[in-house]
């Protein structure tokens, strides 16, 4: 529930008074005089989904809401405030969509002190380092429960959609240097750990499942960013608690990030590459998404009004909007240029594998998963092709004719390893 305490001068008191009785909401008048204007403060109850429509008809009467107080309360009664809440939570004007002003304080009051939100950055990068090299996924998870970056993402994304300088400066300055952080602070642990000898240092990391799935920037891990930010765009702007998507957000970013700095720590540049082009995309993935859904919703700048679109737009607006625009193309398509060639070569590998099983020598077999790893252009990728076989048959050849065609189809050294899956009957 909210409690709104509204500024009205003398004279536009019947003009808003007269939109209040229309809306049958009750209220009560005070007068107040300050700064030469005389007038009164008009307080009533609202349900959160009703707040932006009532404000915007006071503005359509003329109502100027240079002092608009807009707080949560607990509960309400009031005559008619049953019949407010079956209209605008159960009724034929449901909406759960919450007003411009408090979208934008829940925006801010979301984002912590500096010390604290880098200091949860470094916490949840060193467990989502952790979690990765103990190939541990509710580790990692525990990693994106404490990660912060939803204030950050969702700042920076308001910021753009109401045409806030200020709010997209702090929320993608914090996003990015937040992400830096997280990296640094995941390459000193991993860099402390290898050299403690807790991890051998001869470990072939691109091994480990959880680090696999972050360094192979594919549709599906770029699809999770895209569905974090529109998530967090509908958390936010509703009355649907943000806390219940802040752990999508990081989930697109933090374990990626974590795995840019175990690569840096074992020198391995591929798996530090792909993860990173990871964190850009996901990242550029959450504003946009993000903003999108904004959009969708109704959200436009402050003095926006319909008609021309020319008209509505300031060089201000244009120019932010210009160099997001810019850094998002160039981004998604680093990183549409990976996702690619990852794609090509996968579908290359599963045709390959398939036609090297047709071989009359292989009939017996059965073809169970092709799994592939692609860290890069010009590195060694390893293939795991899982088969079913009659039990106890032996194949010695059949990895070595994989390498082989895989080889001569994909122009890359490919390591194949394969599992068999001994079929019996009982």
């Amino acid at each position: 529930m909210r409690q709104i305490e509204l500024f009205v001068p003398d004279d536009s008191s019947d003009d808003a008074l007269s939109v209040l009785d229309d809306e049958g909401i009750d209220y009560v008048r005070t007068a107040e005089a300050g700064d030469g204007t005389d007038g009164e403060l008009v307080s009533f109850p609202l349900p959160p989904q009703a707040v932006e429509r009532v404000l915007s008809s006071l503005r359509e009467a003329g109502i100027d809401d240079q002092f608009v107080v807009v707080s949560s309360i607990e509960t309400a009664r009031t005559p008619r405030i049953d019949e407010l809440e079956e209209r605008y939570v159960n009724g034929r004007e449901e909406d759960d969509s919450i007003a411009h002003e408090e979208i934008r304080s829940r925006a801010m009051n979301m984002t912590p002190g500096r010390v604290t939100y880098y200091a949860m950055t470094v916490l949840s990068a060193i467990v989502a380092t952790a979690g990765l090299l103990l190939d541990s996924p509710a580790i990692v998870v525990g990693s994106m429960v404490i990660a912060p970056q939803v204030s950050a993402a969702l700042t920076g994304t308001v910021g753009l959609v109401l045409d806030d300088r200020e709010m997209v400066v702090d929320g993608l300055t914090s996003l990015a240097f937040g992400l830096g952080v997280a990296i640094v602070s995941a390459f000193v642990f991993a860099w402390i750990v290898r050299s403690g000898g807790v991890v051998p240092s001869t470990i072939d990391i691109t091994a480990i499942v959880q680090v696999q799935n972050r360094i192979s920037p594919g549709l599906l891990a770029i699809v999770v960013g895209i569905c974090a930010g529109a998530a967090g765009a509908f958390g936010l702007a509703t009355a649907i608690p943000v806390s219940l998507v802040g752990v999508m957000i990081a989930v697109a970013l933090i374990p990626a990030a974590a795995a840019v700095g175990i690569g840096m720590a074992w020198g391995d540049p591929s798996v530090a590459l792909g993860a990173f082009v990871l964190v850009a995309v996901n990242a550029t993935s959450i504003l946009f998404s993000g903003l999108a859904v904004f959009w969708y919703l109704g959200y436009r700048p402050d003095g926006w009004t319909r008609g021309s679109i020319r008209e509505n737009l300031s060089s201000e607006w244009i120019d932010t909007l210009a160099v997001a625009v810019v850094l998002g193309v160039v981004v998604l398509s680093m990183g549409g240029l990976v996702l690619g060639q990852y794609v090509l070569y996968e579908n290359s590998v599963n045709d390959e594998v398939r036609t090297v099983l047709d071989d009359d020598e292989y009939a017996d077999l059965e073809l169970v998963e092709v799994r592939t790893e692609f860290v890069g252009v010009d590195d060694e990728s390893a293939v795991t092709v899982v088969v079913q076989r009659p039990a106890d048959a032996p194949y010695p050849n059949l990895v070595a004719d994989l390498e082989t065609a895989l080889e001569d189809r994909t122009d890359r050294d490919v390591a194949v390893v394969v599992e068999f899956v001994d079929a019996g009957r009982a």
